[in-house]
């Protein structure tokens, strides 16, 4: 694919506001349109993040939509559907038959699985950049009792390994669908294959992989979404460096948080000490975090970018972030590659440049891992990714994802996580 013309941040900024407000349908954004029709959890809260220093009351109506679908366990589900186009995207409510169980929110289907728990971090990020500051705390106190019921929801139902850790039980819950990550736990589970038709952009999994992830999401459906079958008998469960990164830099701002809402800091600074301990003793190996498959009791022999997730730790150990920031300059990653920053290890060989989450750069990630660097000081690698990530969208558009060598574009077009984030970068004064 070739290279658009490069443009100036002024034309970037009424691009990303074009492909935002074009997808927005009522109070949500859907992630692209065609393709993903609803709104996606973990690409709404990026959304919210993206419009926090421009718009502080869509930036909240984004986030409180999300938020109407959640379960009264806590569990905020990782698709909210939107009815006029109810089965417009597989698996849809028919699967989930959310509606069945008591926990689920009335009149709002959505999926039975999670994804990342950024909120605490979007509404902190809100709250932070609102140019008013008393409609910022209004929208604090309004989402802050659903903030701490998803966090208890973590700790309570989803530390299936009982080291203060919250495990994924499907690879939709991580984000990065279709990472290496994950071969080896879906691997182990039974070859199935389902007479049913999705559209899969190019760079998705197999079918057989597509088949395992539906068989997975039936098996927890069929259990009632049962806190004890996750524990007891679910084949899928792990904990991933990066989920539980967001998690604990969640809880950090959640604390500060808390006196707008005249609630404690502290269970929210005692809960983030866990997880870190957690992270170091359960996930910490050969100078990166690795995600551990609770079944098998392994940990991943690969390294992605999800490795990095702890860095939003501003407690993290500083020997740890040396050898993390080491091994994001070299040749695995960044230091081999034109854009940033590859989503696998570029010397894995389950790196592919084409496929999903193995290979391609994204917006979101480099958002993250910018953040991540910010919060331990490094501005060298601040401004370099701010630039290159500001690169890749002048050069190939608001894409899905792109390929770290060449900048070219890659799944979906017009995506609103990528836009969104754009115009954070640019609030920034991101430059070349």
């Amino acid at each position: 694919m070739e290279a658009r013309p490069a443009v100036d941040d002024a034309a970037l900024g009424r691009g990303a506001w074009s492909v935002l407000d074009a997808n927005r349908t009522g109070s949500a954004t859907v992630p692209a349109p065609g393709l993903y029709p609803h709104q996606w959890n973990w690409d709404s809260t990026f959304v919210a993040i993206g419009l926090a220093r421009w718009d502080t009351r869509r930036a909240g109506a984004e986030l409180l939509g999300l938020l109407a679908g959640q379960w009264r366990t806590g569990m905020v589900p990782h698709i909210v559907f939107r009815p006029a186009r109810a089965e417009a995207y597989f698996p849809g409510p028919s699967v989930w038959r959310s509606q069945e169980n008591p926990a689920s929110p009335n009149g709002t289907p959505t999926s039975g699985l999670t994804q990342p728990p950024l909120h605490a971090l979007a509404a902190w990020w809100v709250w932070r950049h609102a140019a008013d500051r008393e409609e910022a705390a209004a929208l604090v106190r309004r989402l802050y009792p659903m903030l701490v019921a998803q966090h208890a929801y973590l700790a309570t139902t989803r530390d299936l390994g009982g080291g203060g850790l919250a495990a994924i039980v499907h690879p939709w819950e991580s984000g990065m669908d279709d990472s290496p990550v994950w071969d080896a736990p879906v691997g182990a589970l039974p070859a199935v294959r389902y007479a049913y038709r999705r559209e899969e952009p190019p760079g998705c999994h197999s079918d057989s992989h597509q088949d395992r992830y539906v068989w997975l999401a039936l098996r927890y459906r069929d259990s009632g979404y049962d806190a004890a079958y996750l524990r007891d008998d679910h084949p899928f469960a792990v904990e991933d460096p990066m989920f539980n990164g967001i998690w604990l830099a969640s809880c950090q701002v959640l604390a500060e948080l808390a006196p707008l809402a005249g609630a404690d800091p502290g269970p929210h600074l005692e809960a983030a000490e866990r997880i870190r301990a957690g992270l170091l003793e359960r996930l910490w190996s050969d100078g990166v975090f690795r995600a551990r498959d609770l079944r098998s009791g392994r940990l991943s022999p690969v390294s992605t970018v999800g490795c990095f997730g702890p860095m939003l730790d501003p407690g993290l150990p500083a020997d740890r972030v040396e050898k993390l920031v080491g091994v994001l300059e070299s040749p695995r990653f960044m230091g081999a590659a034109g854009y940033p920053v590859p989503s696998c290890e570029i010397r894995a060989p389950q790196f592919d440049r084409s496929r999903y989450w193995r290979g391609p750069s994204w917006v979101n990630a480099n958002w993250l891992l910018r953040l991540a660097l910010a919060v331990h000081g490094r501005t060298d690698l601040v401004r370099l990714l701010g630039a290159g990530t500001l690169r890749l969208v002048r050069q190939a558009g608001f894409r899905e994802c792109f390929d770290p060598f060449d900048g070219s574009g890659r799944g979906s077009g017009d995506f609103s996580c990528s836009a969104a984030l754009t115009l954070d970068l640019l609030a920034d004064n991101v430059g070349e």
